[in-house]
């Protein structure tokens, strides 16, 4: 048994796994295509304070890469879910990029790469916005890497109404030399991302998005949603012009938007497959034979533990998948880049623990009990 921190302020036991689960199913993916949004793994022993550029471990956060890739997932690079904003600047951004570029040609893995304006570190005109989006661009495309059109803080700032984002997205999907992907997301995610798209209403903002993917069809391969709103992401795609598709980012309601309906249905990138892939892989292999239900039994029972990793304040969600991968042997270590591994409480982390471990995420369950209790002992938490 192992002695587990409640909300409450109690300490619970809990009887850990002793075995892992054992997926049965291999190969390449055919019927959706599923990107996981993928960590950086900090280097730990770098003198660094959170505001500090961040100290990356390259050999471990290129491993990890490795490991999605193996499940038959590609990689989307650089986005939130690698700290963009929140400890991975710009200059380390690009170093990623090109790295994982690098290492996606050596192994035949799939690649997306994030493309935003974070080199702006103040107050920015349009002018500023489009070159700094521009910069990045260029360098995703130089690495042959598909581009992730990300939404930009300075653009959301600089904006006075709907116009000016048909104008510069407009300018920016002329100059792509291949189709991209759009990203909306939302401001649960990035507060600073309130009323993109020109208004904070969603109904005015999705017309404005819709505008922008209608006037150039041909340069748009998909759109990447992440607004946990299940029911506006189907209108959405169902909206979308022919050839256009839509990559849930829902982390809550992402099996039932992958498996889809009569009219149609999403794929995927998200951040939650990054500590699910094995069996996030898995669920889809299932699903490319029809099955279904299957896919459904297999990843229904996942949206717990990636409802309570994006649970308020859905920004943090990153603390509890770099515990994850921790536990799971992906790294030595539970720290982040900007010190965020303390932007979660004890409780959440233990929780983090218990359902994942209940999945059967963990290929060496006595390893990650015996991690779990090393930071339950930092924590003072009694044996």
């Amino acid at each position: 048994m192992i002695r587990l921190p409640g909300p409450d302020g109690g300490v619970r036991e809990y009887s850990p796994r002793t075995e892992p689960l054992v997926l049965t199913t291999a190969g390449a993916l055919t019927s959706r295509t599923v990107f996981s949004a993928a960590h950086v793994v900090a280097d730990p022993y770098a003198d660094t304070s959170p505001d500090s550029p961040a100290a990356v471990d390259w050999d471990a956060t290129l491993a990890f890469r490795r490991h999605l890739w193996s499940q038959g997932l590609g990689v989307a690079e650089a986005m939130d879910t690698a700290q963009r904003g929140m400890g991975l600047d710009w200059s380390g951004a690009a170093e990623l990029i090109r790295r994982s570029a690098a290492e996606a040609r050596s192994v035949g893995g799939l690649i997306a790469c994030g493309v935003g304006t974070d080199q702006l570190t103040g107050p920015a005109g349009l002018a500023e916005v489009r070159k700094a989006y521009e910069e990045q661009l260029a360098l995703v495309e130089e690495t042959g890497s598909q581009a992730i059109l990300m939404a930009s803080r300075a653009l959301a700032a600089a904006a006075s109404g709907p116009e000016d984002y048909l104008d510069l997205y407009g300018h920016l999907l002329r100059q792509a030399s291949e189709p991209v992907i759009l990203h909306w997301l939302g401001p649960m995610f990035d507060p600073a991302l309130e009323g993109y798209w020109g208004s904070a209403d969603l109904d005015a903002a999705t017309e404005t998005f819709l505008d922008v993917i209608k006037a150039h069809p041909d340069k748009v391969d998909g759109i990447k949603v992440s607004l946990l709103d299940a029911r506006r992401e189907v209108e959405l795609r169902r909206r979308l012009p022919e050839g256009v598709r839509c990559y849930t980012g829902d982390d809550f309601h992402y099996p039932e938007l992958i498996a889809g309906d009569e009219q149609g249905f999403s794929h995927a990138l998200l951040g939650i497959f990054d500590p699910l892939a094995p069996l996030a892989a898995d669920a889809v292999r299932t699903l490319d034979t029809g099955d279904v239900a299957g896919f459904r039994a297999t990843l229904d029972p996942t949206v717990a533990l990636s409802r309570h990793l994006f649970q308020t304040p859905t920004r943090f969600y990153k603390t509890g998948v770099v515990l994850l991968a921790w536990l799971a042997g992906h790294q030595d270590h539970f720290t982040m880049v900007g010190g965020l591994q303390s932007a979660r409480s004890l409780p959440h982390l233990a929780r983090a623990y218990e359902l994942a471990d209940g999945l059967g995420l963990f290929p060496d369950p006595a390893l990650a009990e015996a991690r779990m209790r090393s930071l339950l002992t930092v924590y003072g938490v009694p044996r």
